[in-house]
């Protein structure tokens, strides 16, 4: 049983095939799909997936970076009233984009601190989103560290030191398409984190691994995903799945 801890299947680049490419998936043995938020605009087709796909689909409720806006007040505020009203998995994707914007930095570490500690108030995990952001991303955590913070640094792409740290923050690794990349680096070094610190995931529709780069990212293709970590730790590609799987739960909960 495989789990994709981090898929976008809302996304409407799946629209014309959304049911269909969720059952490939299934058919490969994906049985667990946990889905990020991103803003407010997503989160009714969010629950419209949770619905279709009952005991398939886990939500979490977050702000994403590129989403912190001059209303991100607003926008958190959404996300405090979702969870009024049920539960979630996981405060997501929360986090650091430097990529796309770098003048909303302030807002953005504000958004990403008050998230962290909400999920605290929640007893919840955090997915974190870093791009072009470590040293902000670990700033952040640094006033924020200890045994009530936990969770997954999503699209995990940094450097060993990197990896050290993020496990230091009791977050576990997200290993997508980039470790098939020939040029992805983290598969170079992979081997020395402990399979028990690693989870699989997609982040449908992008970043597909190889050989499928460059065209929209499924679920399904996370049988690449764990094909590639099963031949960097020399296990079998069911014990990389057993194994990850049982590390998402210890995540999740669930």
């Amino acid at each position: 049983m495989l789990t994709d801890t981090h898929t976008h299947l809302y996304s409407d680049a799946f629209d014309n095939d959304r049911e269909a490419m969720i059952e490939r998936a299934i058919a490969a043995g994906v049985a667990r799909f946990f889905i990020p938020a991103i803003d407010s605009s997503y989160t009714e087709a969010m629950y419209r997936l949770e619905k279709q796909f009952p005991n398939r689909m886990y939500l979490m409720m977050g702000l994403h970076p590129t989403s912190v806006k001059d209303n991100f007040e607003e926008e958190l505020a959404h996300v405090e009233a979702e969870f009024e009203k049920r539960d979630f998995y996981a405060v997501g994707e929360i986090g650091i984009d430097l990529h796309w914007d770098t003048s909303t930095l302030a807002i953005q570490q504000q958004a990403f601190k008050r998230q962290i500690q909400l999920a605290k108030r929640k007893k919840l995990p955090i997915v974190i989103h870093c791009r072009k952001a470590f040293e902000e991303i670990f700033d952040v955590l640094e006033t924020e560290a200890g045994d009530d913070l936990f969770g997954i640094f999503h699209c995990f792409t940094g450097t060993r030191e990197d990896a050290e740290r993020a496990l230091s923050y009791n977050m576990k690794l997200g290993i997508g398409g980039v470790v098939t990349f020939k040029n992805g680096k983290i598969d170079k070094f992979l081997d020395e984190v402990p399979i028990s610190e690693i989870v699989l995931e997609t982040d449908a529709p992008y970043l597909a691994p190889t050989p499928y780069r460059g065209k929209r990212n499924e679920s399904v293709y996370i049988t690449e995903v764990c094909k590639k970590v099963a031949a960097i730790y020399n296990l079998s590609e069911e014990e990389v799945a057993r194994i990850t799987t049982e590390n998402s739960k210890e995540v999740f909960g669930i």
